[in-house]
């Protein structure tokens, strides 16, 4: 009964001392007017050549653009002849030629 009594106390003094650690910095996580941090700023911003959002922008441009273009060639391109066989993998990892 003590030893759990103990145990609670010491949790409970371990969870107010990781709550105190939290608050006793003294720079702001974030700044007065701002909703988002300092490092979503950072990340975020469009116009930076290495930020996540915009590599992400100008990679599903370059796919659309790719695709657009692609798509007007196979328009004008001739047919595209199917082949009569095709490779296949068994369930032993072996590559054979299936013919329909």
């Amino acid at each position: 009964m003590i030893s759990s009594i103990t145990r609670a106390l010491q949790l409970a003094g371990g969870v107010a001392a990781v709550i105190a650690g939290l608050f006793a910095s003294d720079k702001a996580f974030v700044d007065a007017g701002s909703f988002v941090t300092q490092a979503h700023a950072i990340i975020g911003r469009p116009l930076t050549p290495l930020s996540y959002a915009g590599v992400a922008r100008r990679t599903t441009a370059r796919a659309v653009t790719a695709g657009a273009v692609a798509a007007g060639a196979a328009a004008v391109a001739a047919p595209v002849v199917v082949p009569a066989c095709v490779q296949a993998v068994d369930a032993y990892g072996r590559i054979y030629m299936r013919c329909p």
